[in-house]
């Protein structure tokens, strides 16, 4: 069977530490692989927060996922820090992907790689948007190197 592959950007633009929770424990007593989709939607949200806007209002649009793909590479337990490293790339007219490299805050080694496909979407008009002017400016100068 083929496997996923994610070659991840070279240049991150953000970071942040998510430490593992209880609930994010499997019966398997590790880091169960629904709850790191939950952990880097903690980071995402980090990332928006951190450039003043939400998940619901980025210069009045919100964002929807349209899509995920997760590389497991190694387990993680609870009390674990993970730290996260996210990158935006692939900017198209209504939206970009995410990566996310996730490591072991204390010891480095990869935990997973994860990409998310997020698209521009107008909650009233129930319909995807373009992608807000100001996001695109911001972020793809920061992919460049160019951001102040």
């Amino acid at each position: 069977m083929a496997r996923i592959k994610l070659a991840l950007p070279a240049k991150f633009i953000f970071e942040t530490q998510v430490s593992v929770c209880i609930g994010d424990i499997n019966y398997g007593g590790h880091l169960g692989n629904d709850a790191i989709l939950r952990l880097a939607h903690e980071a995402r949200l980090r990332l928006l927060k951190a450039h003043g806007f939400s998940e619901l209002d980025i210069a009045g649009r919100g964002i929807i996922m349209t899509d995920a793909a997760v590389i497991y590479r190694a387990e993680a337990f609870h009390g674990d820090v993970l730290r996260f490293q996210l990158a935006l790339t692939d900017f198209n007219s209504y939206g970009c992907d995410i990566f996310y490299l996730v490591s072991d805050g204390a010891t480095g080694k990869e935990v997973a790689r994860l990409k998310t496909g997020i698209v521009f979407f107008d909650y009233q008009a129930r319909k995807v948007a373009p992608i807000p002017a100001g996001f695109l400016l911001r972020f793809e100068e920061q992919n460049t190197g160019d951001a102040p």
